[in-house]
């Protein structure tokens, strides 16, 4: 068949094993966005939790920044690197970016609180102590040096 048989477009090899490649790779990383209007001088990571714990973690805050849901988890928006000398107990889960692993799904968890001002961040540490609490987690400050 040559291109011009009028029989449609020649395929080479290397245009079926792009095409194919296409099929195959993730749509790419997902990332939690701030919200329009906020800013993020620090950064961003994200810190998930399972969606059971969320609703007891809100009271537990003094402050509340940019959450995000979906059906089996929620987002708290913290400054970067607050996983710095911290291990976040299981089953919290820290993403570095706010890059959000991959689930299945194509759509990424919808934003369910905003903060009145223009910074997106809940503090790192009163939110790690009421995970920790939650998850009756001695914080890894707390824990006896092994030499």
């Amino acid at each position: 068949m040559s291109a011009g048989s009028g029989r449609g477009p020649v395929l080479t090899m290397n245009t079926l094993v792009q095409l194919t490649r296409r099929l195959h790779t993730p749509a790419g990383p997902r990332r939690l966005a701030v919200p329009e209007g906020m800013t993020a001088p620090l950064g961003c990571d994200a810190v998930a939790v399972p969606a059971r714990f969320g609703p007891l973690l809100l009271p537990r805050l003094p402050r509340v920044g940019c959450v995000y849901a979906d059906a089996t988890r929620w987002w708290w928006i913290v400054p970067s690197d607050s996983d710095y000398a911290v291990e976040w107990p299981a089953p919290a889960q820290y993403a570095a970016g706010a890059i959000l692993p991959d689930s299945g799904t194509p759509h990424a968890p919808g934003l369910i609180h905003r903060p009145d001002d223009t910074v997106p961040y809940t503090p790192p540490i009163p939110l790690y102590l009421a995970v920790c609490r939650l998850t009756g987690t001695v914080p890894s400050w707390s824990r006896p040096v092994n030499a």
